[in-house]
């Protein structure tokens, strides 16, 4: 059984709602072994909340947890938390931050295989920083949102707008590129992705009229990828790869900034969306709306979005066993030396990697 750390995120918002919703039916404990880490306290007011029946066990370490049972890891002891639903307040932020890095720690040690958070709280770009550092080092994560066979990464995220075309840079568009293109193959099960790459100005730069990154960094940048065996397309404007459905063409579709492909994307995953960050050793995800004051503590919010993004992780860990696997032993490639009307194979010629090449 595959073990899914999930912090509480946002005890003001929909987090437990959705949490509580998701594993009501005992299907989803053949699934997965859930582990809540948060507040039973602020779980059982939750539940009392909303009417729930759904039942956790709180486990005291992580060697008590059990399969076919949603598990609660405390990590506030006897601490008491105000829950004001439909606020953003400085306890909630911290209680979020607390249960995210117990999960990390966790997830670090091998305790837990995945982690899909609750939503966490919008103003907090400390929790995005604590996930992040999961990265290798000299690394950064990469942002796909995914609905569906919908996917859109972002090359930067959460930047002012003023800063993104500076931030646009070769370097960048590789790293994101190469991490897309190995995630679609690893964790997707894609095995010749294809990725659209939109412009960054309007209608594509129109021959420099409205900027030159296209001309200048990005077009050249994708060439010579493409030449490397990364099949990207582009630069689209986002007007004609989003009319006709012509980005049904591609596996993924690479956005610029944040709102050019948040705006998209939420235009057609109907708030059914994961959060997906590519580029980790581990699995990390999470729904892709956010905590939903306006709803909380009301029990109306769906969880969808947030079975989805438990469904997204499970079926990544999974592809990477089996990608891992279909690659730990590769032949070594062999090549055939014609000097004469007959073919010899040669087994014993190697390239410096120990690999022979084909000529």
């Amino acid at each position: 059984m595959i073990r899914i750390g999930i912090p509480q995120g946002d005890i003001n918002g929909i987090g437990y709602e959705i949490i509580l919703k998701t594993f009501e039916t005992e299907e989803m404990l053949e699934l997965c072994t859930p582990v809540i880490y948060g507040s039973p306290k602020i779980a059982t007011y939750h539940k009392k909340t909303i009417g729930s029946n759904t039942n956790f066990v709180v486990r005291n370490t992580p060697d008590e947890i059990q399969d076919r049972s949603l598990n609660m890891v405390n990590c506030f002891g006897e601490e008491e938390i105000k829950v004001e639903y439909g606020k953003a307040t400085p306890e909630a932020e911290q209680a979020a931050l607390t249960a995210l890095d117990r999960a990390i720690e966790d997830l670090k040690a091998g305790q837990i295989d995945v982690m899909v958070t609750a939503p966490l709280p919008s103003a907090s770009r400390i929790a995005d920083e604590h996930i992040r550092q999961l990265a290798p080092p000299n690394r950064n994560g990469l942002t796909i949102m995914i609905a569906n066979n919908l996917r859109i990464a972002l090359a930067t995220d959460s930047l002012p707008i003023s800063q993104v075309a500076s931030a646009i840079t070769k370097d960048t568009l590789t790293e994101k590129l190469v991490i897309l293109q190995n995630t679609l193959k690893r964790d997707f099960c894609i095995d010749n992705p294809r990725i659209a790459v939109l412009a960054l100005n309007p209608k594509n730069g129109e021959n420099d009229f409205a900027g030159s990154e296209e001309k200048e960094i990005i077009a050249p940048t994708l060439a010579e990828l493409f030449s490397h065996g990364v099949r990207c397309f582009g630069p689209y404007a986002a007007e004609y790869l989003f009319s006709d459905k012509n980005y049904q063409h591609f596996d993924a579709i690479l956005a610029m900034y944040h709102d050019q492909g948040i705006t998209l994307f939420n235009s057609l995953s109907q708030d059914e969306g994961v959060n997906y960050m590519a580029g980790l050793p581990v699995v990390v995800a999470s729904p892709a709306h956010g905590s939903a004051y306006d709803i909380a503590g009301k029990g109306e919010a769906s969880e969808t979005a947030f079975r989805n993004a438990l469904y997204t992780a499970i079926d990544a860990v999974r592809n990477r066993q089996r990608y891992d696997s279909s690659h730990a032993h590769p032949l070594r490639r062999q090549y055939y030396e014609k000097r004469d009307d007959s073919d010899k194979l040669k087994l014993d010629q190697a390239d410096d990697e120990g690999t022979t090449t084909m000529l």
